[in-house]
Order: C-alpha cells, then structure tokens, then sequence
C-alpha cells in the first residue's frame, strides 16, 4: 500500500503532465504514463534533450546541428556550436510579484531580498570582478556561508562567464587549500568570521592563509563581520562598498554549451580531492529539467534546501530561480537551539519545498519531534530528502509527524552530476523506503556482478548513456585518467557510480548505500585519502604507528 497518492488535480496541474502532453502533441507521440516517457527519454536521448531545449526555450546564440558528437562516455558532447549563459536565464525570471530570495540566520529575523535588489548588486559585482581584469575562464572562489551574498557572487561570476567555486566556513584551512590551489583562483571573496550553533567562529587567520597561499590571487573582496578586520590594501575591498555602486546594468557574455559553470570537489581513495568541472550548458538543462519536473517547482513558490556552500545541494537549489520559484536560504546550525528551529523556519516563511537530509528526519524521530503538533505549515507540499538512504522509518515519520497530504521526495544522485539520478515523480505514489522513479534522460541500471541488468535484484548502480550534466572533465587531467578511474573502470564505457541499488517491478528504486570504499557523510563524499592525511597529522597516532611498525613490520597488514 502507497503511503500517499497524489490527486487527480496534483496529477492534472504538475509540470510533468504539462511536458508530457506537449511532447505528445509536438512529436507525434503518444505516452499515456511516466514510464513509457522514461523510456522513450532513455532510448532517443539526443530527441528528449533537444525537447528540453525546445521547451524551455533556451537563449543562446549560434546553431548545433547535432544534440552530440555521438563519442561515448566521457568523451560526449553536447550542443556543439552554441553559446549560452546560465545567469540570463536565472534573471530572466525576475519579477516584482515575489521576492527573489528569503533569507534567514540563527541570530537575525527573516529578510528579503526583491529581484531588483539582486540585479543590482550582481551588476555592481561584475563591474568591479570586470575592472579587476576577470575574464571568460578566471576561476572566482568563495569561502562562504550559506548567505545571500554567496549567490550574488556565483551570478555576477558567471555572467562574465568566470568559473566558479566555494568551500564553506567551516572547512579548515588545509582542506580549503587542497581544493583551491588545484584551480588558481584570480579572485577570493570571504567571510573573517560565521555563526554556528550559537557561537562566533573567527575566520581572520584562515582568510590570511589562503591569500598568502594563492599567488593567482588578484582581488580580495571581505564581508566582515569585525568592527577591524584585515589590514585594507590594493587587494582587498569591502564588499558594502563594492555592491552600493549605482548605475550599472546587467550583462551576460554567452559562452559554449560545454564552457565551465563551476567546479565542485569530491574525494577518493587517493590523492587530494578530485575537482569536477561542469558545463554551463549541462546544468542548465539539467536543473530545468529536475527543478521542474521532478521537484515540480513552481512560479512564486518558495524553496528551501538546508546546506553549506560546500555541498552540491548549494549548487543544486539555484535551480528554482530558473523555475520562477523563490530561493530560500539558511545559515546556521539545524539543531540551534534544537531541532525544531527549521519547522520554526518552515512556518514562518511560508515554504512550500523543504529540502533536508535523511539524517536531519531521522534526528527529528529519535527526539521525538511532532512538526505536525507544535507548527502550522500549510503551504508546505513537498519535502525532498538525500545526502544518504532514507529507511522506511524515516518514511513513516514524515507522514505521521508532518503531515498526511505531503508529497515526500526522496532523492539520490551526487557532486558528480550536481543532481539526482532517481528520484520525485508528482504523478506516483510514494512507497515505504522507495524512490519513486529514476529521472528523465537518465539510464540507470542495476547490473549483477556479470554486468547484466537485473529487476529485483540488488546490484551495482550504473548508467548506460550520457547525460548533458556528467562532468565536462576534472581539472588539471586532460588525458581523463581519473575521470575514467572515477568511474569507467569496473564497466568500460558505462558509468559506475559506487552504490547498490534495487530497481523494483513498478519501476521505484531502493538504495542500499556505498559499494566502493569512499564515506558518504550528509551527502558530502569523503575519501580515506582524505581521512589518513588528516590521522597522519596527530602526533601521538603517527608516533604509535611508527613505533608498532618498529615491532612488527607486518603489522600494518592486519589492520586493513
């Protein structure tokens, strides 16, 4: 039995059934349900992407006369010959009937942050990002929180068509570096100080860090929250002062469909964290086509994720400004001064998307939390969970502590695509501990441990055709030696991702976790590479290791 059901009228107004109809009556089609589209999105996939092009009408300049280049993973490429801006089509929503973003921190009341407001200051970032010298490619980095300061950043970024990347706050030192230094960076914009769980952590020495450590470095911009903060010089600015410009309007250099959007961070067994490079053009299409179908975002709807800048999902929840909806943004702990602060949140800002982790819901079960009981929250109709496996109890919570008529969206996918591969379908209903379906344009398949697909049966997660949002490369490997490492070696060709999965006879979808050796933590993927150089960094462990090897050079050996 479904835990919930959608109605007749969720069914007839979701922006699937409107896609759906509109492929069925511009390609001559005649899909009457959701699977036969997946299947169609999955077996013609160079006519469902140019679809999702058509439909959403995409800006661009030049012409492809291809949807690929027909080369198989990871060589793939899309849209050859177009150029395009990933920011026009975020501004190209603005409007003065809703806010543009609702922000709130853990000590400040809720604000708001109008359209025109965040044009305006975009505009007056590019201008000076622009003077500096930033150029089409310059790499542009945060260290920053979850505030609104950070998306303006990435948009005026990435009108220039500048690469972006951010590392939250709460990375140390050495772990920001290990990430940043790969990509020399021209331009740093950070915080000297964020709030966490009721308390004031002073970033001023880790900020002299990095720009004693990145000699790219071109411009400084600070947000200070210090009365005196860094010595002011020709490399640092103020970012009130930067943003209060008047006059300026908003432009957007359009760039190839493969030029970089950002590059996010994710760990393996080995080495320093791998930086993954997508396209501009890949995470458009991409986030038009989950935002709207599969989290069914919609005009003037407020979403709201909970995450770091370090977390795809930071990346991933801009994808509702391209929806029309409303960007909403925390910064602060979840459980500041417990756990209900986000159902506070929740209630107070009206959302109507609550985007969470599965370790946040279940926290909220073990204390025994009743959102249902203690808030009010009838806008809310959809909550998506993902960063780990959400159990059935987990299920069972939301629809007895939240609410009944509640559409819950569990989702699985990862930094390396910065989206889901499987996840809601407005149309279905929800089972205990399934996902719903597997995304459009996304072929996913269990395979065995003879490579063969299977149905029922627990095997290795894999998808057998490209997607426009697979990484356009890592950097610094232009030969693709650990993309294809990454990914492609178990199943040549085929893309491994490292999770057991379960495709059920109706079509759901049941995670069971890692199968390669890298931690999944929040959603965030944490190598044991990661984890020695940080072990290796405690005298008395390094000292205990040196001394049981002295002893016994074998030892070594048992403790894998």
């Amino acid at each position: 039995m479904p835990l919930w059901t959608p109605s007749n009228t969720m069914i007839e107004h979701a922006n699937l059934s409107h896609y759906r109809e509109w492929v069925n009556k511009n390609k001559i089609q005649s899909f009457t349900d959701y699977h036969q589209l997946w299947e169609w999105s999955v077996t013609e996939i160079e006519e469902f992407w140019e679809t999702i092009w058509q439909y959403f009408d995409i800006l661009h300049d030049g012409n492809f006369t291809s949807v690929t280049n027909k080369v198989p993973m990871p060589r793939t490429q899309w849209f050859d010959g177009v150029q395009l801006n990933y920011a026009e089509h975020i501004f190209r929503k603005k409007t003065d009937d809703h806010p543009a973003i609702i922000f709130k921190s853990e000590s400040g009341p809720i604000k708001e942050m109008s359209w025109r407001a965040l044009e305006s200051q975009t505009a007056s970032l590019r201008h000076y990002l622009k003077d500096k010298g930033v150029q089409e490619g310059d790499r542009v980095v945060g260290y920053l929180p979850c505030i609104p300061e950070a998306t303006v950043s990435f948009l005026a970024a990435n009108s220039l068509g500048a690469v972006w990347s951010s590392c939250s706050p709460d990375f140390g030192t050495a772990a920001v570096l290990d990430r940043f230094v790969q990509i020399e960076p021209t331009v740093l914009i950070a915080v000297d100080s964020y709030q966490y769980g009721g308390k004031i952590f002073d970033k001023r020495e880790t900020v002299k860090a990095l720009i004693a450590a990145l000699p790219s470095l071109r411009a400084v911009i600070l947000i200070s929250g210090h009365e005196t903060s860094l010595d002011p010089s020709n490399r640092v600015a103020d970012w009130s002062t930067v943003v209060q410009q008047d006059g300026y309007s908003m432009e957007f250099l359009r760039v190839p469909f493969s030029h970089p959007i950002w590059i996010l961070y994710s760990s393996g067994t080995t080495g320093i964290p791998k930086a993954i490079v997508h396209s501009h053009g890949g995470i458009l299409l991409e986030q038009l086509k989950y935002a709207t179908f599969h989290n069914d975002y919609k005009p003037g709807e407020r979403c709201f994720w909970y995450t770091t800048t370090g977390w795809m999902m930071w990346n991933y929840i801009h994808g509702s400004l391209l929806a029309g909806g409303t960007l909403v943004l925390y910064d602060g702990s979840p459980a500041y001064p417990d756990l209900r602060v986000l159902w506070q949140f929740s209630q107070d800002a009206a959302i109507h998307h609550f985007g969470t982790s599965a370790a946040f819901i279940l926290s909220n079960g073990k204390e025994g939390i009743s959102p249902a009981k203690e808030f009010s929250l009838p806008s809310l109709r959809s909550i998506s969970s993902t960063g780990s496996t959400l159990p059935a109890e987990g299920f069972q919570w939301i629809y007895r502590e939240v609410k009944t008529d509640l559409w819950l969206v569990s989702m699985s996918g990862g930094t390396d695509i910065c989206s889901a591969f499987v996840g809601g379908n407005p149309t279905w209903p929800v089972y205990e501990g399934e996902i719903q379906c597997r995304a459009l344009g996304c072929k996913l398949e269990a395979f065995n441990d003879k490579g063969t697909s299977v149905i029922e049966e627990v095997g290795e997660m894999v998808v057998t055709e490209p997607m426009p949002s697979m990484p356009v490369c890592f950097w610094n490997d232009p030969q693709f030696e650990r993309y294809e490492a990454s990914y492609f070696e178990m199943f040549p060709g085929l893309w491994r991702h490292g999770d057991w999965t379960r495709i059920t006879q109706r079509h759901g979808v049941v995670i069971y976790g890692r199968s390669d050796a890298t931690l999944n933590r929040g959603g965030v993927r944490i190598g044991t590479s990661e984890i020695y150089r940080a072990v290796d960094k405690i005298k008395e462990v390094k000292e205990d290791m040196q001394k049981k090897l002295k002893e016994d050079p074998n030892w070594w050996r048992e403790q894998k």
